[in-house]
């Protein structure tokens, strides 16, 4: 696409979303750390849901470092009004790790007094950040021109026709800081990113459609390779279920019947059974009983000797 065409279709998403969105603004007096953590939870997500996370996490938590030492999965939790709850907490955690093994503590506005180049390059080296996160501090936070661009917002321009595939997979969009004037930026970027939320959300959605044909008429094409592509994608499959056991055949079943048989009558060779082991026993006490009744018995008068005189 031509540097020209691409300005001009830029210019033209900027003005119809004007008419359809309103910009959203941060609090002013949002620390540089803060805007942070924001931009964590803001990614792919409506400004809305960004506000209800990031306002459950300070509700929930004493400060910060609690936040640092919870477990993924319960910040996923609280954080449920976001599209990605996990994506975003992960972010969270490791940023939150990572700034607070730097400065032993979660301030960040030293960055403020370096230039901007060298901010931006440790912005960059923060375990978890995103180039999205990198862009919304740098706008928000240091006052630089950039244009804060998620997955979402790179599907979005890919079909409006303003990004191709190949500067897609790069995560670039050639001359869009040019195209949009630094005074225009935030609030270019604030509708952009509401509208490529609600389509990332919803892409078939009925009130979507006729905002992205005012932009372009000749959407319709690329519109419906990108919903094709999301119904060919299949579903999750399944844990496979181990395969069931053949029966054997009834030749091999006898086969097996009958070597499960031979041990059995082996043992009953070298084992007597239960009633020949119990006529042997009555035949020993029957034995023993005649000994004692054959044995003499000491008289009555040898019994009375044995007792002592008076």
């Amino acid at each position: 696409m031509s540097t020209f065409n691409r300005t001009a279709l830029i210019n033209t998403t900027y003005q119809v979303l004007l008419q359809h969105y309103q910009p959203c603004q941060p609090p002013a007096d949002r620390s540089l750390f803060e805007h942070l953590l924001y931009a964590c939870c803001l990614e792919n997500a409506r400004p809305e849901a960004a506000d209800d996370a990031f306002a459950k996490l300070q509700q929930t938590f004493f400060d910060w470092n609690e936040v640092r030492v919870t477990t993924i999965r319960e910040l996923s939790e609280i954080m449920a009004s976001l599209p990605a709850p996990v994506a975003a907490a992960t972010r969270l955690k490791r940023a939150l790790q990572h700034v607070f093994e730097t400065h032993y503590s979660f301030d960040i506005e030293s960055l403020k007094k370096q230039n901007l180049g060298k901010a931006v390059k440790d912005l960059q080296g923060i375990r978890g950040v995103t180039p999205f996160i990198v862009d919304y501090v740098t706008q928000h936070g240091l006052g630089g021109h950039a244009i804060p661009l998620s997955a979402s917002i790179i599907d979005l321009l890919t079909v409006l026709g303003i990004v191709t595939e190949t500067e897609a997979r790069r995560n670039r969009i050639p001359g869009l800081e040019r195209a949009v004037p630094k005074a225009k930026g935030v609030e270019f970027a604030s509708l952009l990113h509401q509208f490529a939320a609600d389509f990332a959300l919803a892409p078939s959605n009925a009130k979507l459609r006729p905002i992205l044909l005012q932009i372009d008429p000749g959407v319709k094409e690329r519109l419906a390779q990108r919903l094709g592509k999301a119904a060919e994608k299949p579903p999750p499959q399944r844990p496979s279920r181990p395969a069931a056991k053949s029966r054997p055949s009834p030749s091999g079943a006898a086969e097996e019947q009958a070597g499960q048989q031979q041990p059995s009558s082996k043992r009953s060779r070298r084992e007597p059974s239960s009633a020949s082991r119990t006529s042997k026993s009555k035949d020993a006490s029957a034995d023993q009983a005649a000994k004692s009744d054959s044995a003499p018995k000491p008289s009555a008068t040898k019994q009375l000797s044995k007792k002592k005189p008076r």
